[in-house]
């Protein structure tokens, strides 16, 4: 029975606007509290952006970057509020780590022009792990507002050669966007993917880890926008071309009429023919 109703809380929050998930999710939790833990590590929260104050940039906050009540700053390695034993990466990831939020922070600015984005890498037994997060939120405009957040989980298991390694990336888009204006009114839209691939890569100096990374995350990016698109917005806008016209009313019944006529006629001259022959 849990199973089942964990399936359907599940299935649930990818019907309901994205941009309200944490409500939403915080009152699933108050009606099944026994799947609290499995829903918090199964549904992907909107990102949430603090300040490091020591070189004032801005970084994300997710559950990979947490401990405890504290959260880590890719920029300058510190936890805030200070933490003494808290988790941290290898001194041989944590240069992976600053050269990947370089990387990815030009990738950002390529593709959003804006936004935030933020790296974090841990240790495993085989390889490493690691997060790369993308957060753009909209201009500010009253009209228009929306967001878009980017949660790219990846996973490397390097071969015993070190030539080579295993990558396995699942990537989750969240997006919402609203328009209020005084034409057409209010309108919300909004939805989630999730996608995973795998594959094996060289690794090189020509073609290092943040390299293979970089090209996973960003083709998955390119193919979860195309979807998006094709189901959100493009299905909108053939609900709305089906139930608006962009003719007025009376010539579109004008042209009825005149279609109408015109198969009268053919129908009759047919029939003439036919009782001529």
């Amino acid at each position: 029975m849990t199973d089942q109703q964990l399936d359907c809380a599940l299935d649930l929050m990818r019907r309901l606007p994205p941009q309200q998930i944490e409500k939403n999710l915080s009152d699933l939790i108050d009606l099944v509290p026994d799947l609290c833990e499995d829903l918090l590590s199964s549904i992907d929260q909107p990102l949430k952006v603090a300040t490091d104050k020591k070189v004032g940039k801005d970084y994300l906050l997710c559950d990979y970057n947490r401990d405890g009540d504290s959260y880590r700053s890719p920029w300058t390695n510190s936890y805030e509020p200070p933490l003494e034993d808290g988790a941290m990466p290898s001194e041989r990831l944590r240069k992976l780590e600053i050269e990947a939020n370089t990387a990815f922070d030009q990738y950002r600015e390529l593709y959003f022009e804006g936004g935030v984005s933020s790296v974090y890498l841990w240790d495993l037994d085989a390889g490493f792990a690691g997060v790369i997060l993308i957060k753009k939120a909209g201009d500010g405009s009253k009209k228009i507002k929306g967001c878009w957040d980017s949660i790219h989980v990846v996973e490397v298991q390097e071969k015993s050669s070190g030539r080579s390694a295993h990558y396995k990336l699942t990537s989750t888009s969240m997006l919402w966007l609203q328009t209020n204006r005084v034409g057409s009114g209010t309108m919300n839209l909004g939805g989630s993917l999730t996608r995973q691939i795998e594959q094996d890569a060289s690794v090189s100096e020509a073609s290092p880890h943040i390299a293979n990374i970089g090209k996973m995350v960003e083709e998955m990016e390119n193919k979860i926008r195309n979807s998006l698109d094709e189901i959100y917005f493009g299905r909108t806008r053939d609900v709305v071309n089906s139930l608006r016209s962009i003719q007025p009313l009376g010539e579109v019944e004008d042209r009825k009429k005149k279609q109408a006529g015109i198969l009268a006629d053919l129908t009759a001259m047919n029939k003439k023919r036919a009782i001529d022959i």
